[in-house]
């Protein structure tokens, strides 16, 4: 049987998809994976064929609604679908979706999945863009009715698009934990004892909560406290993306320190002793599993997605969306009580290994796509 995997951006076919990937090779399926970029000597394309996975390259712009470059997107997936011939799709994000699932059913492929891994800044309330968001929900809906089954990270997508009527009724749906985390790989490493570190991995965008953790930041360093902010990520593109000036001025009055974009996350959750997302809204956030996984306690957002990871003042602690003040006071919280920093971390190790194993959450996807 062959597998096809359509993807927006060539790197996450690897950190996020690769382990699913590998799991569906060791079934016996012949792996082809689409996205974007993906032209001779990419170092993903080389990772991927030397796995055994037959690799193509695809026109698709992640961001931006150009009817023509959407147009050619969607007639190069079904060209790609007719060549190959797979008997299996499953995409991920928005426009792979959309596209990938539309192709998918013209060029009659017998299986189709969709996955959502997250909704972004065009389901944001109040971000001035309800007719771009009115296009993109007739989008979905359309592509949808088309899935076979449509997985989602967390309740309350799948609760917003059965509400809306994106999803079908009677379409089939399934929820898993996230990506899941490979727990062998990100081992408990001892928290550093001389102060507290925070840190944040995110893109820099607004809706990631980059401003509040700067904010709260600047906030407690003004307070005299020897407290040290690291953010590892890179300036992505989009209308709410933080400016390349925004981050100078962090970087240069020392609210932050900017680690920049790594390809091994590791080292920096081990320097750090709370991992902190205030995030708007997420699928499941990987980089809280991840963190969670070495044993770090988590402040997040009581958001869609976000509040899965965290029982409050079990293994971490939950903020509002959008509060610059209440972060603060919640790292507050943990630079005063060390105690409760140590406590935490170890219940977010021990949460990572039951809920979010990497290997369970792709068994659970791969009984769900009928290969177990």
């Amino acid at each position: 049987m062959r597998f096809l995997m359509i993807a927006s951006l060539a790197e996450s076919l690897i950190t996020f998809r690769g382990a699913l990937l590998m799991a569906l090779q060791e079934k016996g399926l012949e792996i082809h994976v689409a996205a974007p970029d993906l032209h001779a000597g990419h170092p993903v394309r080389a990772a991927l064929e030397s796995r055994g996975m037959i690799v193509h390259h695809v026109p698709l712009e992640r961001t931006g609604m150009n009817p023509l470059a959407d147009a050619r997107t969607l007639l190069a997936l079904h060209r790609l679908m007719r060549r190959v011939r797979p008997d299996c799709v499953m995409s991920y994000t928005v426009k792979p979706v959309i596209y990938g699932m539309l192709a998918a059913w013209l060029a009659r492929v017998p299986r189709r999945f969709a996955l959502i891994t997250g909704l972004g800044y065009t389901f944001r309330e109040g971000n001035g863009r309800n007719g771009l968001r009115a296009v993109v929900q007739r989008l979905y809906a359309l592509a949808l009715s088309r899935a076979h089954t449509t997985f989602f990270q967390n309740p309350d997508d799948e609760a917003l698009f059965r509400r809306s009527e994106i999803l079908p009724p009677g379409k089939r749906s399934c929820i898993v934990n996230g990506s899941g985390v490979d727990v062998a790989s990100f081992r408990v490493e001892p928290l550093p004892d001389d102060g507290p570190r925070f840190l944040l991995i995110a893109r820099l965008l607004g809706d990631k909560g980059v401003r509040e953790y700067a904010e709260a930041a600047r906030r407690i360093r003004a307070r005299g406290a020897s407290a040290r902010f690291s953010l590892v990520g890179w300036i992505d593109t989009g209308p709410d993306a933080i400016a390349q000036h925004e981050l100078d001025a962090w970087v240069a009055d020392g609210t932050v320190e900017f680690l920049g974009r790594l390809s091994d996350v590791r080292p920096a959750i081990a320097g750090c002793n709370v991992y902190v997302l205030p995030s708007y809204r997420e699928g499941t956030p990987r980089s809280v599993l991840e963190a969670m996984a070495m044993g770090r306690p988590i402040i997040t957002t009581d958001a869609p997605g976000c509040r899965e990871t965290v029982v409050d003042g079990d293994n971490g602690l939950l903020v509002p969306v959008g509060s610059a003040g209440a972060l603060e006071q919640a790292m507050i919280q943990l630079i005063e009580d060390w105690e409760k920093v140590v406590r935490m971390g170890q219940r977010s190790r021990q949460i990572a290994e039951s809920r979010y194993d990497v290997r369970k959450v792709n068994a659970a996807m791969l009984r769900e796509m009928g290969f177990e």
